[in-house]
């Protein structure tokens, strides 16, 4: 089973210039269609389930908006501890 993970845009940072879009192995992160954060950008959003966590997406932003989160599995737990 492939890891699991999902990302968090800060928006007020985001400046909407899709290199995280391009850069996502898995295809789950696009532009909001509909909705502009204050600085007048389609911040991007993560669209659908899927995401590994690989953090692609963290390391070309230019802006530093983007946080992935990863899901650890209770083996992984138990070898750290």
């Amino acid at each position: 089973m492939p890891p699991k993970g999902r990302i968090v845009v800060d928006e007020f940072y985001c400046k909407g210039c899709e290199l995280c879009v391009e850069a996502c192995p898995q295809g789950v992160i696009q532009l909001a269609p509909e909705r502009l954060n204050l600085k007048g950008f389609h911040p991007a959003e993560m669209i659908a389930m899927g995401c590994t966590g690989c953090g692609i997406c963290a390391i070309v932003c230019p802006e530093v908006a983007i946080t992935v989160y990863r899901e650890i599995k209770a083996r992984e737990e138990k070898a750290n501890a």
